[in-house]
């Protein structure tokens, strides 16, 4: 009998804490499915040429004059990544970035969907006008399937 006891008390246990680790998890998914936004990734490393600057610098002087509505509603968000620091290393890897990178992470309901612009970035990076408009022109593709 006290096997008996043991054992629906341990079954009892395992169900009380497998639905309450259920519930947790369908609370935990419902926001993330609902987000829609652009995450606008510029990675680099420590040491940055001239060309790296720019796209950083261009990058943000295209957010800035044209998306200024959408980043203050956080519709769109920008962060620059050191690919150097241990703190990033996650992110880094998630979006194979070793070096300089610019990544346009679309995420609609909650699925993500990676642009990776790192060659249209060190192709047009010191051209501010050929790279701004460029750059205007995917953010407003993507921002009509959000």
């Amino acid at each position: 009998m006290s096997k008996t006891i043991k054992f629906i008390t341990v079954l009892a246990i395992g169900f009380m804490l497998t639905a309450c680790n259920g519930q947790s998890k369908s609370k935990d998914q419902s926001p993330a499915q609902s987000i829609s936004k652009i995450e606008v990734l510029d990675f680099h490393s420590t040491h940055r040429c001239m060309t790296c600057n720019a796209i950083e610098a261009n990058t943000k002087y295209t957010l800035d004059t044209y998306f200024s509505k959408e980043l203050k509603d956080k519709k769109i968000t920008f962060q620059t990544i050191n690919v150097d620091e241990k703190k990033n290393e996650k992110i880094a890897e998630k979006f194979e970035a070793s070096g300089t990178s610019l990544i346009l992470n679309v995420i609609k309901n909650g699925k993500e969907k990676q642009i990776n612009l790192t060659e249209f970035a060190f192709m047009n990076g010191n051209d501010q006008d050929v790279f701004s408009k460029e750059l205007k022109d995917k953010i407003n593709t993507e921002l009509k399937t959000l």
